[in-house]
């Protein structure tokens, strides 16, 4: 694999250099493992810190384990549909969860 080659070719498709792309490519190529973030990972995290409040707070707020609430922000499993309809509204709205929950 030619990673100066397909470098040129991602930083001419985007307009602008990319310093990291070498880096990212070779270790594509050495079987490195990146990290991965869901959408629902990353809303749950930042609508938490949207808050204000600790993954102690948050996760009292909504009446779950803290253990449980690191597991998801983490994604070591995904939350469940109805828990991120909640978050979709604490994000949207919320004065309405503050309302309603504390």
């Amino acid at each position: 694999m030619d990673i100066e080659k397909i470098a040129k070719a991602i930083e001419m498709d985007a307009g602008e250099r990319l310093p990291d792309i070498r880096e990212s490519l070779q270790e594509m190529v050495d079987g490195k493992a990146a990290s991965v973030h869901t959408p629902e990972q990353l809303m749950l995290r930042t609508t938490r810190q949207k808050l204000g409040l600790s993954q102690s707070d948050f996760a009292r707020l909504i009446r779950t384990p803290v253990t449980t609430l690191c597991d998801w922000e983490q994604g070591r499993f995904n939350p469940p549909g109805s828990l991120m309809c909640l978050v979709e509204i604490a994000d949207k709205r919320p004065d309405v969860l503050r309302d309603v929950l504390m």
